[in-house]
C-alpha cells in the first residue's frame, strides 16, 4: 500500500471515529489514549528540543494488532499533550508487516532519529526483521532511512524493540531475542555510527545469570545507569507461575547489577508491577536528571478483545508517568511530581474505616494510610484489600464475569492510589511495588468502606488534561 493510500485511510477513521471514541464514558481523562483506534507499546519516549515526545504503537485503522505504525504526542510538562503528525507508517517492503517497536535518540547532528524493527511476516508462517532508521525532516515528518541490522545467525525472526543510547564514547544497541532452541535473551550491540553495528554477545536471558529456565522471548529491553548501578527492564514471555509472582500471561520486570560496555553482572529479576495490566515500558532521562517511565497499561493475546471500549473504536491506554528511584537498592516508581498540578480540593478523613465517606473516584487521587484488615470497593467491579504484610487487588474479569486476585507485600506504609474513568495504579510503600489495572465501571464508582481498624484518607478529584 502506498504512503498516500494509508495515510487517506488513517485520516477517514479520525473523521469518523473520534466523536465516538471520546464520548465514551470510560475515555481518560488524564491518561494517555489514542484518538481511534489500538494502542499499544510506549515508543521512542525522549525529551529533545524543549519538548517530551512519546510514540506509541498505533492501529489506527481498527482495534486488531496489525497496521501498526507510530503514532506520536509531545509536551513540555509530562501533563499537556499535543498529537504530531503520524511519524511512521508500514509502507516499505523491509516493515510491511508494521513498523514495531524502538526507540529515539538524538544522532550526532542533534536531530530526532527513530530506530524501529520493521516486522515481515511471510504466507508460510515465517518471518524476519530488520531494525531501521528514520529522521526528523523538520517538517514535523520523518524521513526513513531504511534497515541498518538484520537477524543475526542463531536466532529466529523474533528480534526486535530495539533501546539505543550514547554512553559518551559509542552508541549502544539492546534488543529483545528468541534463539532457533526458543530460548529469550537480551544482545548486546555497539556501533561507531548508527548505521553500523557490531554484536557484542546476549547480555541477558533465559538460562543466563543464574535465572535458570525463563521464558522464550525477552520484548522490549531498556538498559540504563540510575545511580550507582544499571538496571535492564523487560518483557519475558513463557514464564510459569510461581506462588503469587508471575500471574499474567507474560511478564514485565527488572534486574539490577553492574554494567561494563560489553557484560551485565546483575541479580534476580523482580516485577516491575504486580497488577493485572502492565508492559512493554520504556524510560528517558530528562534534563532535571530523573529517569522517567511510560508503560502499556495492557497485555497482548490475553483478555484484551473483550473490552467494551472496542464498541466506542478504541483500545488501550498509557500508565501515568512514573519515576524511578533506589529505596534501600530496591527499584522504586513515584507518579511524577508534575501530576500534583491535576488536583482539585482536598478532603481528609480520620478514623474507623466503616466511618469513612463515600466519595467520587471517577478520576482521583487517594492518599490512605490504614491499619488492620480492611476493604475499599470502587464501583462494583473493583476492590482493593489490605491487611498486615499485603495489599491486593480483586477485578471482575470482564470477559469471563469471574473475580480475579493480584497481592503485593506491603510494609504499612501509605497506599497512593490513582485512578481515571478506567484504570488505577496502586502505589504501595512509596512505590516499593505497583498494582495497576483496567475496569470498566457502569458509572462514576464511588467509594465503599468495610473493615477494622483505622484509617487516615485524604481525597483530591483530578482535572481534565486532554490531548490536543
Amino acid at each position: 500500500m502506498q504512503e498516500v493510500d494509508l495515510l487517506k485511510q488513517t485520516v477517514r477513521a479520525l473523521l469518523a471515529g473520534q466523536l465516538e471514541a471520546a464520548a465514551d464514558p470510560h475515555r481518560p481523562r488524564w491518561h494517555l489514549a489514542a484518538p481511534v483506534g489500538l494502542l499499544n507499546d510506549p515508543n521512542g519516549f525522549i525529551e529533545h528540543g524543549g519538548r517530551y515526545h512519546l510514540f506509541y504503537q498505533w492501529n489506527p485503522l481498527g482495534c486488531e494488532h496489525s497496521n501498526k505504525g507510530w503514532g506520536h504526542v509531545s509536551s513540555t510538562d509530562l501533563l499537556h499533550w499535543r498529537h504530531e503528525l503520524p511519524a511512521l507508517l508500514p509502507v516499505e517492503p523491509y516493515e510491511q508487516s508494521g513498523c514495531y517497536s524502538g526507540s529515539a535518540v538524538s544522532d550526532e547532528q542533534g536531530r530526532l532519529t527513530l530506530i524501529y524493527t520493521g516486522n515481515v511476516k511471510y504466507p508460510d508462517g515465517s518471518r524476519t526483521a530488520f531494525q531501521c532508521l528514520a529522521r526528523d525532516d523538520g517538517r514535523g515528518g520523518f524521513d526513513k532511512l531504511g534497515p541498518v541490522l538484520d537477524v543475526p545467525s542463531g536466532y529466529s525472526g523474533h528480534v526486535r524493540d530495539p533501546k539505543v543510547w550514547h554512553d559518551g564514547q559509542q552508541w549502544l544497541m539492546v534488543l529483545g531475542a528468541r534463539t532457533l532452541d526458543d530460548r529469550g535473551e537480551v544482545l548486546l550491540y555497539r556501533g561507531a555510527s548508527l548505521h553500523e553495528w557490531q554484536l557484542v554477545g546476549p547480555i541477558a536471558g533465559s538460562g543466563r545469570g543464574g535465572l535458570g529456565a525463563f521464558g522464550y522471548m525477552w520484548e522490549c529491553p531498556d538498559l540504563f545507569a540510575l545511580g550507582a548501578r544499571h538496571v535492564l527492564i523487560s518483557c519475558p514471555q513463557g514464564v510459569a507461575p510461581q506462588g503469587e509472582d508471575y500471574r499474567n500471561l507474560y511478564q514485565c520486570g527488572w534486574l539490577a547489577g553492574d554494567f561494563d560496555g560489553e557484560r551485565f553482572a546483575h541479580g534476580a529479576f523482580h516485577e516491575l508491577d504486580r497488577g493485572f495490566e502492565f508492559y512493554a515500558p520504556q524510560t528517558t532521562i530528562d534534563r532535571q536528571g530523573r529517569r522517567l517511565l511510560f508503560g502499556w497499561l495492557g497485555l497482548p493475546e490475553e483478555n484484551e478483545m473483550s473490552q467494551p471500549t472496542i464498541a466506542h473504536g478504541w483500545l488501550h491506554q498509557m500508565s501515568c508517568p512514573r519515576e524511578l528511584y533506589w529505596q534501600e537498592a530496591w527499584l522504586c516508581q513515584r507518579p511524577v511530581a508534575e501530576l500534583a498540578a491535576l488536583k482539585g480540593e482536598e478532603s481528609h478523613y480520620q478514623g474507623a474505616v466503616t466511618g469513612a465517606p463515600v466519595l467520587a473516584l471517577g478520576s482521583a487521587w487517594l492518599d490512605l494510610a490504614p491499619s488492620g484488615r480492611g476493604v475499599l470497593a470502587i464501583g462494583e467491579g473493583l476492590r482493593l484489600h489490605w491487611q498486615p504484610g499485603e495489599v491486593a487487588l480483586e477485578r471482575r474479569n470482564w470477559g469471563s464475569g469471574e473475580w480475579q486476585w493480584r497481592r503485593a507485600p506491603w510494609l504499612g506504609g501509605v497506599l497512593r492510589v490513582l485512578l481515571d474513568s478506567s484504570s488505577i495504579e496502586c502505589f504501595v510503600d512509596e512505590g516499593r511495588a505497583v498494582l495497576s489495572a483496567r475496569h470498566f465501571p457502569a458509572g462514576e464508582p464511588l467509594a465503599g468502606w468495610q473493615g477494622e481498624g483505622e484509617i487516615a484518607v485524604w481525597h483530591w478529584p483530578l482535572r481534565t488534561s486532554l490531548v490536543q
